[in-house]
């Protein structure tokens, strides 16, 4: 029997909802139960495929192909469970899936209506996977936010017919006053009153703050709630991301959920995988600086790159630093001085003209400098292109996708892409076999010939320059069976020189960190 919990938020956004929902995927699993996470956005775009990563992070891309949330990432990482389309679901996929069965003529004679037909429809996304035990649902967004109205008046009818098979984690901040010197309830309170007047009260709160609350708060917030005291929980501080689900178990929320669904609760599991690599976290120590080499100043628009590197250091024993430099800054001038700073260099993952010619000389220097560098998706190509550049002498060469003219291009569109004109969810997009050519380094590092790989790309390696590449050094040593796409390049002379033309940060999780990340980080100190 599939039970559910829905994971809101209140009183301002990114709290940390995506960490609190992997944290109780990742407890729930701890006790033996089998679980999915899903996230309900409540924009309007179909799905995040088309944003612009400041808008809202980085595009994360399941095995099935679903461009997501970056909040999935943080589900699989947590969890080891590979996500879905179903996992992602938005207010676009909602209204397109209703107004497509009007169209069909499913609804003949009826008026279509927020209540109940799209809810109704949100309803069925819920609880599209009852296979496991446990589905969590995220809603994004705030509470009292008028595009996050029709989800939560889903979850209010869910809880209604569900009884104790539905409970609701609300999410909430406690603002401290330096002025005042006091912790705040009241926006708490606030917050669980907007979910009251949406007819829904929470039965588990979360008070994320960045100071200890005492009992004596906690007692408070229960009260003025109507919230059981061992289901008012504080979300503190920590050090690190993946110390939540251990600071959530200390404080019985696993616990509490149980007890709240009526399951006798039993001992608590130790997690040893989990503590084991949190103590290699507390002893990593030494420090290594790795550059990250993209155009996008903001953190999140790397996100999975940056939770592979600092997974990849903690069981190399090292600390990994990430030291940014916006493309747009980098010339043949300034890069010496910039990239003789870091021991590593990831040029990074994108899209369009702007901020090209600095990953171009990030990679230069790199090669020249016998500098560790991992190129990942267009990365890999601005490896590509400042090989032929210097070596093969094709001063002209690009990639179509940045000059459409170009003599040499050593990048090209892919064939199937050349008559795609749609550019929302059209890519090469989730998960191909890649066949590893043997006595390569990669092969080495995978310790297999056969993987797979999640995709997020349109342009592709030019298979015509492939024999004059090889010629010159840079061999391709990873190639789709079916289509001959180049997946991976590498240089053997090189310290550490590979470009992947997928993502392979996606797939690493806490407990199986991804090799390429675990082998460049290990060449990276060595």
């Amino acid at each position: 029997m599939t039970r559910y919990i829905f994971v809101t938020g209140g009183v301002v956004s990114s709290l940390g909802k995506g960490i609190i929902s992997a944290s109780i995927g990742k407890l729930l699993q701890a006790r033996g139960y089998s679980i999915t996470i899903q996230k309900f956005d409540p924009y309007i775009n179909i799905d995040p495929g088309t944003l612009n990563p400041y808008e809202h992070g980085e595009c994360y891309v399941t095995v099935d192909g679903m461009e997501t949330d970056l909040d999935l990432g943080h589900y699989e990482r947590f969890t080891g469970i590979r996500t879905t389309h179903a996992n992602s679901v938005t207010t676009g996929k909602i209204y397109k899936a209703v107004i497509e069965k009007e169209r069909h003529g499913d609804y003949l004679g009826k008026t279509i209506q927020v209540v109940p037909h799209i809810t109704d429809e949100i309803k069925r996304r819920i609880m599209h996977n009852d296979t496991v035990d446990f589905v969590i649902s995220e809603i994004g967004g705030t509470i009292g936010d008028i595009e996050s109205a029709p989800f939560l008046e889903a979850i209010r009818q869910l809880k209604w017919e569900l009884g104790n098979r539905a409970v609701c984690v609300h999410l909430t901040y406690v603002p401290y006053l330096k002025a005042a010197d006091e912790l705040k309830t009241k926006p708490t309170q606030h917050s669980v009153k907007e979910m009251q007047g949406a007819g829904i009260q929470p039965d588990v709160l979360v008070l994320r703050t960045e100071k200890h609350l005492s009992d004596s708060i906690r007692q408070k917030v229960a009260s003025f709630c109507n919230v059981d005291l061992e289901c008012v929980v504080q979300s503190e501080d920590l050090n690190s991301i993946y110390e939540v689900p251990v600071n959530m178990q200390r404080q019985g929320l696993d616990a509490a959920l149980l007890r709240k669904f009526g399951i006798p609760v039993g001992e608590t599991p130790m997690m040893e995988d989990w503590n084991r690599f949190l103590e290699l976290q507390r002893t990593a120590t030494k420090e290594v600086h790795v550059g990250l080499v993209g155009k996008y100043d903001l953190q999140d628009a790397y996100k999975s790159i940056r939770e592979s590197l600092i997974l990849a250091g903690i069981y190399n024993h090292v600390k990994v630093k990430i030291d940014f430099f916006n493309s747009e800054n980098i010339t043949k001038e300034n890069v010496p001085e910039k990239l003789s700073q870091v021991a590593g260099v990831i040029i990074c993952p994108g899209f369009g003209q702007r901020g090209i010619e600095g990953k171009i000389i990030a990679a230069e220097y790199a090669r020249t400098n016998n500098l560790p560098a991992f190129g990942i998706c267009l990365g890999m190509q601005m490896m590509v292109i400042e090989f032929a550049r210097n070596i093969l002498g094709y001063n002209d060469a690009n990639s179509s996708e940045m000059d459409s003219n170009t003599p040499h291009n050593v990048i090209d569109m892919m064939e199937e892409q050349k008559t795609v004109t749609n550019m929302g969810g059209t890519m090469r997009l989730g998960a191909y076999s890649c066949d590893i050519s043997p006595n390569s380094r990669v092969s080495d590092i995978y310790g297999t010939l056969h993987i797979s790989e999640r995709h997020r790309h349109r342009y592709e390696f030019n298979n015509r320059y492939k024999e004059e590449y090889e010629k010159n050094g840079m061999m391709c040593v990873g190639t789709n069976p079916e289509s001959g796409l180049v997946e991976i390049v590498e240089i053997p002379s090189h310290r550490w020189f590979i470009g992947t033309q997928f993502h392979p940060e996606y797939s690493s999780n806490v407990l199986h960190p991804h090799p390429l990340f675990m082998d460049f980080v290990k060449n990276v100190i060595a």
